[in-house]
């Protein structure tokens, strides 16, 4: 398999110099090419200056701006290029520019390197034609600002290889991205519904339905954003939405710019977002049926015409726009008769074709993935928008993939890991607290009592399991990787267990597995205290058997490197130190200041004495005595209904992120 490592970046504009600041922060070396000196270190400081406000908001360690910066180096000469495995162009939305370029790259870069295009609206294959090895072209759209969006479309050329493809993917997640996959089609697949929605605006606009604060206010609350379609327009750049409109009109009527869009593009103004915002509900809600129309009409046609599939659709906007819900879960909201009606509106407003693909089976989303490579099942948890959060729908998935896995006579081994950013950060809070607000707390003893039996499956796996742990490993995520026989963690993986915290326990077998794998003291101090575990402290702990980079998880998830063996011995200081102080003092000890025994320094014990009196005494009281008991995973089923009606829980899942006092009960 290709390994991407040098990256050139062509273009040292806004998105240029974002692309190669997201490449250098991940690791990657980098030359940035622009055609003079100036537009580099304007690129190179604008980059500057974005790191040195991530060290100021603590985001970036002290070190970093420097560090960054030494792995981009700055070139007008592209002939430098012919040292990188990728090439990214990202130059202004010009066709032939962009073509000519291509052009002029083709016969510099090696044969094995892959040139890929950032265009936000020209068609892949078509650029492709510019270079003599179109199997070796692909696109690679970034968003604004492409350093801190984690969202890319991966789009395949006409001609663009399958090896060339995997080698991109891994490279988007090695860099940090959380990647969408979609045909080679104008717009791709967020441009093509979110362009429409911002024209639709100024369409409304101009029919003299609403003024552009109400429009904007209107938006925000249906959409669940903090910027109107106006506002964004102005933040971007008015001509970007005209330019981006004019090139989806091949779609037809729909997609025509509306003239108020042209007109103020032309002005070369922004638009007045001054005055107050009706406060007519009854206009509000017509506004957002218009606007979520436009979104649920092209939605459906992406689907009709097999873009992309319902999960892209969904992911595009929740990671590329940052809207609280997606096109598809908006739709499931509303209900297929509901939805239909609105694509029918806007089908009869402009003269054109119903697209009908539209339903709950239209609407399904695979957020747990299986691959088979070389006897290796990998299970992918791939919801980072939500950081691969358990709820319902994926336990569901994860119960049939790892039955697929288990069934499957070719695979010997089976890995379990995440996309984005976290390998599972826990349980969906929302779905607690929705339930407890009802009062169906049978809902979640339900859920809880179906993820133990998918969690003992995985456990009792005839077959070994590998837990690879890509980033954050929360509460259940954490409890996830207990039930494998050998968990391995990238250097920059986090695990805890913040449930009581939050005024809950681990209900996933947490108290129980952590305490066989790692100790019951140890496993106190992690449930008790809450304590963020990296890589390294985790491995000393005995809480993992290994560590492994990229290259190295790659190559486990590929079947041609084995993983760790199971780590043996005891953990080490200061863990067994601290192993020995739980194991001495019980709960309500600790929880009166008292406490027996030194073994640990005092400085530590004042550290876990103060971060107890912050922890939800209820949920304390209840995890203490399950890890004292040892009684099972099935014992932490018989406390559910105590905890879920506490005060103490709604207090903490009501409150994820803010300091609270919880009052035990």
């Amino acid at each position: 398999m290709m390994k991407i490592g040098t990256v050139g970046v062509v273009g040292a504009g806004t998105m240029g110099a974002a692309i190669a600041q997201k490449f250098a922060q991940e690791g990657t070396t980098v030359l940035l090419a622009d055609r003079e000196q100036r537009f580099i270190h304007k690129g190179m400081e604008g980059i500057r200056t974005m790191l040195q406000q991530g060290v100021e908001r603590k985001v970036f360690a002290p070190g970093t701006v420097e560090e960054v910066l030494g792995r981009i180096t700055g070139t007008t000469d592209l002939k430098d290029l012919a040292a990188c495995d990728l090439v990214v162009e990202a130059i202004f939305e010009d066709r032939a520019a962009k073509a000519t370029l291509f052009r002029t790259l083709d016969g510099i870069v090696r044969p094995d390197a892959v040139l890929a295009t950032n265009t936000s609206s020209f068609s892949v294959t078509e650029l492709a034609a510019s270079v003599s090895r179109p199997e070796r072209f692909v696109g690679l759209h970034y968003f604004f600002h492409a350093a801190k969006n984690r969202l890319v479309e991966i789009i395949p050329g006409e001609h663009t290889a399958p090896e060339v493809m995997e080698a991109v993917r891994r490279f988007c997640r090695r860099t940090g991205k959380d990647a969408i996959e979609c045909r080679d089609a104008y717009g791709f697949v967020v441009n093509r519904f979110f362009v429409p929605w911002l024209n639709e605006a100024v369409r409304i606009h101009e029919e003299g339905l609403a003024d552009i604060p109400t429009i904007d206010a209107a938006c925000m609350k249906a959409f669940g954003i903090g910027m109107g379609p106006f506002a964004l327009m102005n933040a971007t750049g008015v001509p970007v939405a005209y330019h981006a409109q004019r090139t989806l009109e091949v779609f037809g009527p729909l997609y025509t710019v509306s003239p108020g869009l042209q007109r103020q593009t032309e002005a070369g103004v922004p638009w007045d977002l001054s005055g107050e915002a009706s406060a007519d509900q009854a206009l509000h809600r017509t506004i957002a049926d218009r606007m979520l129309g436009i979104v649920c009409f092209v939605s459906t046609q992406l689907l009709d015409e097999q873009v992309c599939d319902a999960l892209a659709i969904e992911r595009g906007a929740r990671i590329g726009l940052r809207w609280r819900k997606g096109p598809i879960a908006l739709m499931r909201a509303r209900g297929e008769a509901e939805v239909r009606r609105m694509v029918g509106d806007v089908a009869a407003r402009y003269g054109v074709a119903a697209p009908t693909t539209i339903g709950p089976a239209a609407w399904a989303m695979e957020h747990v993935k299986l691959e088979v490579r070389n006897g290796v099942a990998t299970i992918t948890m791939d919801r980072p928008e939500d950081n691969n959060a358990l709820n319902e729908e994926v336990m569901a998935q994860l119960d049939e993939r790892f039955a697929a896995a288990l069934a499957d006579p070719q695979v010997r081994t089976i890995a379990l890991t995440g996309s984005g950013k976290a390998f599972v950060a826990g349980a969906d809070i929302k779905f607690f607290v929705t339930h407890m607000k009802r009062g169906d707390i049978s809902a979640i003893e339900r859920f809880t009592a179906y993820g133990q039996q998918v969690f003992h499956r995985i456990d009792a796996s005839p077959k070994p399991v590998v837990a690879v742990l890509n980033g954050l490993a929360l509460g259940g995520g954490l409890e996830l990787a207990l039930c494998a026989d050998i968990i391995v963690a990238h250097p920059k993986a986090v695990m805890a267990f913040p449930e009581t915290g939050i005024g809950i326990y681990p209900g996933l077998g947490g108290t129980q597995r952590t305490a066989t794998r790692v100790g019951k003291g140890l496993a106190k101090y992690l449930v008790h205290t809450g304590r963020m575990l990296n890589a390294t402290d985790a491995l000393a702990m005995g809480l993992i058997d290994g560590i492994a980079d990229h290259d190295d998880i790659d190559a486990i998830l590929d079947g041609t490197l084995a993983p760790p063996a199971p780590r043996t011995g005891t953990p080490a200081e200061p863990w067994k130190g601290i192993a020995a102080f739980f194991e001495r003092n019980g709960i309500e000890e600790l929880l009166a200041g008292k406490h027996g025994g030194n073994g640990i320094a005092p400085a530590e014990v004042e550290r876990i004495l103060g971060t107890l009196q912050r922890k939800a005494p209820l949920a304390l009281r209840i995890a203490d005595k399950l890890i004292t008991d040892g009684r099972g995973c099935a014992s932490e089923l018989e406390h559910l209904h105590t905890i879920f009606t506490s005060s103490d829980a709604m207090l903490g899942l009501s409150s994820i992120g803010k300091k609270v006092s919880y009052e035990g009960k």
